[in-house]
């Protein structure tokens, strides 16, 4: 029953960011205290997701995109930094750390308690994407359906472990949480709920800025 009023809360959250995203597409970067990937070509990844969402149907199926789109950049960015923050009640940033490959950028972010990692994996088009999704599922231990209002209308699983993962458009976006104790917080807050309330925040920015 906690763990249900928590997954409610986060979603009055989520709508709640939505007004708080609104210079995050336009401006989107990699934040200043973790690594930079390495620059794309003039003929970057810009065109072929059409905002970072949509991927050109002209791509074939082992294309490598270039770097990642500033919506994957979010990930590492103000919104989610800000959300941990509060749900953890910091007092500073916790360092990160990014990684990209494998059309995967990857934000790790070391927490006290252990590492925490959100990765968004850009395939092509949705179709692709939701294969990506659904190979991940499969092969992911005691997955379980998000169903409902939790899923804010996307395909969506989490595990017991720890993780969460969407499917929205070309996107996968994975709150991996399993380097973390079960509980953690001035408000014990559980890893699953944690890596939940994470993903619906980017979500909330994705849906703002398509």
């Amino acid at each position: 029953m906690k763990q249900h009023k928590l997954l409610l809360a986060s979603l009055t959250m989520a709508a709640l960011l939505l007004s708080g995203c609104a210079t995050a597409a336009g401006s989107a970067s990699t934040p200043a205290n973790v690594s930079t990937p390495a620059a794309p070509p003039e003929t970057g990844n810009a065109g072929n997701h059409g905002g970072g969402h949509n991927a050109g149907g002209s791509s074939s199926p082992e294309a490598t995109i270039d770097g990642p789109s500033d919506a994957a950049l979010m990930v590492c960015g103000k919104q989610p930094m800000d959300r941990l923050k509060s749900i953890l009640d910091l007092d500073a940033d916790p360092h990160t750390a990014n990684d990209w490959a494998d059309n995967t950028f990857t934000c790790t972010y070391h927490l006290d308690e252990g590492a925490l990692k959100i990765s968004v994996k850009e395939d092509k088009d949705q179709a692709t994407a939701r294969t990506t999704f659904d190979a991940m599922q499969g092969l992911a231990k005691d997955a379980k359906p998000i169903e409902g209002l939790a899923n804010l209308g996307f395909p969506a699983y989490e595990t017991a472990d720890g993780s969460a993962v969407f499917q929205k458009d070309s996107f996968v976006l994975h709150v991996d949480g399993t380097n973390l104790p079960a509980t953690l917080g001035p408000e014990n807050i559980t890893r699953n709920a944690l890596a939940y309330q994470l993903s619906t925040t980017i979500l909330a920015c994705w849906v703002e800025h398509p």
